[in-house]
């Protein structure tokens, strides 16, 4: 192998210019300040001795108690703590909010935005009476990472017109109130590696562009896991969505262009996908295991739509054994298992899905369904708790719908 360099020569003259053409570019720009939070009676002294242009303030493990919302208004400005040994409690029980994130003007100037702020290494917490927890207004660049947020009464984050590059990584998102994340008009959304447990909603996420949702662990909510509303150009991927009272993923209001994959959605017990009113959209390589009421819906308000590689199953192992309970008094130890349900839809391409240990057939269609291909799938173990009327088809068409089904393995 040969390899080639090449050497560029920069004449003295220019190389001892360039301290100098430096230091006079940087003269009337301060150094950072790095602000020592210990050192000051409360946060919000701490947070006002950042200088306008950036900063650090850095927080020692100790507990913050605070009644009334902290303000955090500087640009260039990073919050970092000891892990969640650094404990901002907020005791208000008049749902103020714990920490707000906006420039200083923001309540006069919707317009107004700071640039690059950044939240890590510390624990947020609150209680059933209190706001939100961090609460970020017309923040651009905003960067939350391995931040704890737990218990407020409103939601965990929230995160108002922070339009330019929003990210939320490797933090713990628990047991509050209202949605764990609640972003609206964000545009090139990530949101990464994170725990949510036990909110109302895991993520909520409206009016916005460029979601991805990738790698994040769901758990036990009392809502659903994801909503998006009105978001195009999206991704979520990769996630563990599991045992939600409601839904595991909703899209609603003009959602188009999104794609949903390779995500284990289980033991939801209001169905898995719900596309309620979304276009031009994937549900691909995902694994629907033990689901309540439907794997995948496509309502009337949903078109183009494609179905594909997907598993839908129940708990079953091989060797006719399976793990959950045909009958248990607690629906979550249930085998039980629903396939794609389509009401009034036209568009739809449902290919190269697997549906077994189905309480009813892999696909059901209600009403007038058009132009709905289903092709090359295959159906084994169907009708365990079949409903009353039901014909036991592997595929239950209604007279009304065009559907065209080809090259489909059943029993």
């Amino acid at each position: 192998m040969r390899i080639s360099s090449f050497l560029v020569v920069v004449p003295v003259a220019i190389v001892a210019m360039l301290p100098a053409a430096l230091s006079a570019q940087n003269a009337d720009v301060p150094p950072p300040v790095v602000i020592d939070a210990g050192q000051h009676e409360t946060l919000q002294q701490a947070f006002d001795a950042v200088p306008e242009w950036d900063g650090i303030v850095k927080l020692p493990p100790r507990t913050f108690e605070i009644t009334q919302p902290l303000l955090l208004s500087t640009p260039e400005t990073r919050l970092t703590g000891s892990g969640p040994a650094s404990h901002i409690k907020n005791l208000n029980t008049e749902g103020a909010h714990a920490l707000l994130v906006q420039p200083k003007d923001r309540d006069t100037n919707a317009r107004s935005r700071l640039w690059r702020v950044q939240l890590d290494n510390f624990r947020i917490s609150g209680n059933e009476k209190s706001g939100d927890g961090i609460h970020a207004e017309g923040i651009q660049e905003l960067y939350l990472h391995g931040v704890s947020v737990d218990h407020h009464g409103g939601h965990g984050i929230y995160e108002l017109s922070c339009s330019e590059d929003p990210r939320i990584a490797d933090s713990i998102i628990t047991y509050n109130k209202k949605a764990g994340v609640y972003i609206d008009g964000g545009h090139d959304i990530v949101v990464n590696a994170n725990h949510f447990e036990e909110n109302q909603d895991a993520l909520v996420c409206v009016d916005s562009f460029n979601l991805c949702m990738n790698g994040n662990n769901l758990d036990d909510h009392l809502g659903n896991g994801v909503i998006i509303e009105n978001t195009y150009g999206s991704v979520v991927s990769g996630n563990m969505i599991e045992e939600c009272n409601g839904t595991a993923i909703i899209l609603d209001r003009n959602c188009y262009g999104v794609t949903l994959s390779a995500n284990v959605i289980a033991h939801d017990m209001g169905g898995g996908i719900d596309l309620r009113d979304a276009h031009g959209c994937a549900v691909s390589a995902n694994t629907f295991t033990l689901m309540h009421k439907f794997g995948v819906r496509v309502s009337s308000q949903s078109g183009r739509i494609t179905i594909a590689a997907n598993n839908f199953s129940n708990s079953y192992v091989g060797d006719g054994k399976i793990i959950r309970k045909l009958e248990h008094e607690n629906p979550l130890q249930l085998d039980i298992g629903h396939g794609v349900l389509i009401e009034d839809a036209k568009h739809v391409a449902i290919t190269g899905n697997i549906f077994s240990g189905l309480d009813g057939p892999a696909l059901k269609t209600v009403g007038a369904c058009q132009k709905i291909a289903l092709v090359g799938n295959v159906v084994t173990d169907l009708h365990r708790r079949p409903e009353e009327g039901s014909s036991r088809k592997a595929f239950e068409i209604s007279p009304d719908s065009d559907v065209t089904a080809q090259s489909n393995l059943t029993d």
